[in-house]
């Protein structure tokens, strides 16, 4: 009965049109991002830190109502690529104004930040959604073929991206060769290229639910498809404008605590992939695991793919060094995820049990990088 109240809800929330905190929420959050940049300087009073956190979420929401309303009109896969992507762009911009802030440094930035991406993907939204699907549903089915593509492609291009760098000789790891950077940034252009044309036309099917019913999707009318259409890119700056300008005060706090810097980027990361997890565990809870796994699986895919062509092309045309290898206690954390979520995809059935082995993994990763 919940299943049956939550897919309605959704339907019914796409096709009433455009709910006014869905605009004003985005709005609010990106004028004091602005501010906070521009005025304050990321230094917020604690009275503007206590109202910008709830803020930032209803912009997570917000951006996931005008993309479940996209997708609603456009279909599936198609709304869950739209949403990797957007996210993607948005955190690719933000990796490549740090690189140009500082282009005389080496730079680890697109390494972390890609990493850690792909960690809390595999780990902690697939687990997340394998765990709440798994108490309610106790097993839940999808399309094992789908996963086992993405999976190909996310584990060639993490290895060839962040492991192999360490090993190569021509330049002395953790970073590439101008030549071998070229290659890596090619291939994943070339790869990311096939697996959507794979996904979206040459077998689309497998990327679809097994059980699909066209009377909880009916689509939403035009108006409010293209208002979701513009509203969604918004809604994914601002959640990134805002994210950004709390990372300050977060960080301080972080770096005075005596924790590594480097948790400030997990912190970021998570906090930007907040829309993805959150439609991937709304899917997860209305037994829709099939969009669960399309929407986390791409958006790890999305964030490799073109993250590292991105960065590669400006680190070699600035003259940078791109440090992209891993370090050692990552790279066993990166090859064990990979492992496990293969294991527990090719089957095309999951329990509760895969969801909280793949959060302990997520939560060794947290450790890790709280306490190297």
């Amino acid at each position: 009965m919940g299943q049956e109240i939550l897919r309605r809800y959704v339907v019914v929330s796409a096709n009433s049109g455009t709910p006014w905190w869905s605009w004003a929420a985005p709005t609010v959050a990106i004028v004091m991002g602005a501010a906070g940049t521009i005025v304050l300087h990321g230094q917020f009073p604690v009275a503007v830190f206590v109202v910008a956190v709830p803020v930032l979420f209803a912009a997570v929401f917000a951006a996931v109502h005008h993309a479940e309303t996209v997708a609603l009109r456009i279909g599936q896969p198609f709304g869950s690529i739209l949403l990797a992507l957007a996210v993607t762009v948005i955190e690719v911009s933000l990796i490549v104004s740090m690189l140009l802030s500082s282009p005389e440094a080496d730079s680890s930035i697109a390494r972390d930040t890609v990493f850690a991406a792909i960690m809390i993907v595999l780990n902690g939204i697939v687990g997340m959604c394998l765990l709440v699907g798994g108490l309610r549903f106790h097993e839940q089915s999808f399309q094992a073929g789908s996963a086992s593509a993405a999976l190909g492609v996310l584990g060639t291009l993490a290895v060839l991206g962040l492991v192999l760098p360490n090993y190569t000789t021509t330049v002395p790891g953790p970073v590439y060769a101008p030549a071998q950077l070229a290659f890596v940034a090619v291939v994943s252009l070339a790869l990311y290229g096939l697996f959507l044309y794979v996904q979206t036309v040459r077998h689309k099917d497998s990327f679809l639910e097994l059980d699909e019913d066209d009377e909880h999707h009916a689509p939403p009318d035009r108006r409010t498809f293209l208002i979701a259409l513009v509203l969604l890119p918004l809604s994914l700056l601002a959640v990134v404008l805002l994210a950004e300008v709390l990372a300050h005060p977060v960080g301080d706090a972080i770096v005075g605590s005596g924790f590594p810097e480097a948790l400030i980027g997990v912190l970021i990361a998570l906090i930007v992939l907040m829309p993805e997890g959150v439609a991937s565990l709304r899917a997860a809870r209305s037994n829709r695991l099939q969009t669960s796994i399309n929407l986390a699986l791409g958006s790890a895919l999305a964030s490799l793919c073109l993250t590292i062509p991105t960065v590669a092309i400006l680190s070699i045309a600035m003259g940078q060094t791109l440090i992209l290898g891993l370090e050692a206690e990552h790279m066993v954390l990166l090859l064990l995820s990979l492992f496990m979520a293969t294991l527990t995809l090719a089957t095309g059935r999951t329990t509760v049990l895969q969801g909280g082995i793949h959060l302990v993994i997520f939560f060794a990763f947290l450790t890790i990088s709280a306490i190297p």
